[in-house]
């Protein structure tokens, strides 16, 4: 039972993670064909942010839902169809990063947290020449200061800097500090996070940047692609380790596939002897 069981739950998370390939592939085609309608390929990347906040300022025709709160935050072919979507900071954030990596630029991004570490804004982070820079989707900026300089967090950390450059901005919330932030809030999992974070700062400093978390978390398609990667993967290794177990140990007859295979083959393929 323990043997055809992991057979068909490796054979079930084969076919989950062959259809995930298959919504991640459509799913980046539509954003590389929404991309280039709105984002020419040779602008350098600067005017490239440009162009997606004009094209999100511009308020593009889109769908209206009495009911937003049905709508899937985490796919991008919802987040910009719908406008109600594109006016809130975490999914306009969305929005603007799955344009961003499809116009090649390098994004993540950036969760500001109140005192609580709860999360009161989301803002998304540019890498410009050799500087991560600010860009706030929801209010379509990209945070400077009165020079027209771009700003990084640790920049904004600055109350002075932040007040000039919240000022440039009509009705920006000063609460949208950065005191606190984090690419990743780990909070949100159960008894306060299991105290993750405190271990893996331990352990690798500097995790939440090594990897473009914002890509695994807020695009579906990719979450689902990587969990049945990792079952399938976690499934064969199942399977390896009992097969082991029965021909070592137990020593059980099993019905190997791979070998019936082999000799039909060869009696398929092969010429039959002909006996005199």
């Amino acid at each position: 039972m323990v043997w055809w069981s992991s057979n068909v739950l490796l054979a079930a998370s084969i076919a989950a993670m062959l259809y995930s390939c298959v919504r991640e592939y459509s799913v980046r085609r539509y954003l590389d064909g929404f991309s280039d309608a709105i984002v020419p390929n040779t602008l350098p990347a600067e005017q490239k942010v440009k162009a997606i906040l004009d094209w999100m300022r511009a308020e593009p025709s889109r769908a209206n839902t009495t009911n937003p709160e049905a709508l899937s935050t985490r796919d991008p072919e919802m987040t910009l169809a719908y406008r109600q979507l594109l006016n809130v900071c975490g999914t306009a954030t969305n929005a603007f990063l799955n344009l961003a990596r499809s116009s090649d630029l390098r994004v993540r991004r950036l969760l500001l947290l109140s005192p609580n570490r709860t999360t009161k804004h989301v803002v998304a982070e540019v890498l410009i020449g050799d500087r991560w820079i600010i860009v706030d989707p929801a209010f379509r900026v990209i945070l400077k200061d009165a020079r027209g300089h771009y700003l990084t967090r640790s920049e904004l950390r600055d109350p002075a800097v932040f007040s000039e450059a919240a000022g440039a901005i009509p009705n920006y919330p000063r609460e949208y500090n950065y005191d606190q932030f984090a690419h990743v809030r780990l909070a949100r999992l159960p008894l306060e996070g299991l105290h993750l974070r405190r271990l893996l700062d331990g352990v690798y400093p500097g995790w939440d940047e090594a990897l473009d978390w914002s890509l695994l978390l807020e695009r579906e398609s990719f979450f689902y692609l990587v969990l049945f990667s990792a079952a399938t993967l976690c499934f064969l290794l199942l399977r390896v380790l009992l097969a082991w177990y029965a021909d070592r140990r137990l020593r059980i007859p099993r019905f190997r596939l791979r070998a019936k295979a082999i000799r039909a083959g060869e009696a398929f393929f092969s010429a039959p002897e002909i006996k005199q």
